[in-house]
């Protein structure tokens, strides 16, 4: 099978990702194989081929939105059956046994495996998944609307939930790409008012269509105070930005993996009567599954750029350029 790797790490227009042949991997105990039909491209999989994110291992595919067919069933392996629509998401196992885990925060686990990172993903026509962290995909979601919500979608929910914002409150949103795009939508449902701040055209005309109550440059101040603000733009300067728009009591979560570095924050114009700054990181399966729940009911609607999955760096390049507003998705 065709498959993209990270041979090295590289800026995206060196060409960091190589097409290899590789046999078809044959699933383990308790995985199932999935017969790839699309793959999300998000954000963590640029900083992975860039060197943002040191590679766990060599000749990684990346690629952690996948949708596809089971196609092969390992030993013991009953949760799915040969035909079986189901989602790979980023958290690809944990360890079960650790603190974290015992807790019920296996996003914290101690040992976890990540799916485009420590373990092979969708950049290619299958991959393999352990079946307790796949998803059974709502139907009504078809393959390409669903493969932005198995990480953009997920992590932007554990976001909204950080963000701690109360009922009929005010939520500032700082980036507006796949993930907050999303995040939005769930936000909208539930009543909360939307602020969004962000740069580019296209993604401040996508945020006025979806209902945002105000959008502006990632710059300003919004309208009101927040009760609450998501930080979707991998932009440590916007921290203090952000801390400045709270409302006392106010929470801002910084939902990527990765963030450039933070300046110095001035104590009493950013921190002071209480507001609060947290990071976000990976999702549990129990978040996994609200949040798919929720977008079936809502009737959340990502929008998508189509690739061919020849074109994988392509699609990587334009959202480093930010040429699109939205998620890409590639197809096989």
């Amino acid at each position: 099978m065709q498959s993209w790797v990270v041979d090295h790490v590289a800026p995206i227009d060196e060409g960091p990702l190589v097409r290899v042949e590789r046999d078809l991997p044959s699933p383990g105990a308790g995985q199932v194989r999935v017969r790839v039909t699309c793959c999300g491209v998000c954000r963590t999989d640029l900083h992975l081929a860039e060197g943002d994110l040191p590679p766990h291992r060599p000749a990684t595919t990346p690629g952690h939105e996948v949708v596809g067919r089971v196609d092969g069933v390992g030993p013991g392996a009953t949760r799915f059956a040969i035909g079986d629509r189901i989602g790979v998401a980023w958290l690809g196992g944990t360890d079960g046994s650790c603190p974290y885990c015992r807790r019920g925060d296996e996003n914290l686990c101690a040992a976890p495996t990540f799916t485009g990172w420590d373990v092979d993903g969708g950049y290619a026509e299958a991959c393999l998944v352990d079946e307790r962290f796949a998803y059974a995909l709502p139907e009504t979601i078809e393959d390409e609307q669903a493969a932005p919500l198995l990480c953009a979608g997920i992590i932007g929910y554990r976001a909204l939930l950080a963000a701690d914002v109360p009922p009929g409150g005010r939520l500032g949103i700082y980036g507006f790409g796949g993930s907050a795009h999303l995040t939005a939508q769930v936000a909208l449902h539930q009543g909360l008012r939307v602020h969004v701040l962000t740069r580019g055209a296209g993604n401040q005309a996508l945020a006025r269509s979806l209902g945002a109550d105000s959008v502006g440059d990632a710059a300003d101040a919004p309208p009101e105070r927040l009760d609450g603000a998501i930080l979707f733009a991998p932009v440590g300067t916007l921290v203090p930005v952000a801390l400045r728009a709270l409302d006392a009591g106010g929470t801002l979560a910084v939902a990527g993996i990765w963030l450039s570095d933070i300046p110095s924050l001035n104590y009493d114009a950013e921190l002071f009567r209480e507001r609060r700054l947290r990071s976000v990181t990976a999702n549990t399966r129990h978040d996994g599954e609200q949040f798919l729940a929720l977008a079936e009911r809502f009737g959340i609607r990502a929008t998508t750029r189509p690739y061919p999955m020849a074109d994988a760096p392509r699609a990587l390049a334009d959202l480093a350029h930010g040429r699109f507003s939205g998620a890409a998705v590639l197809h096989n």
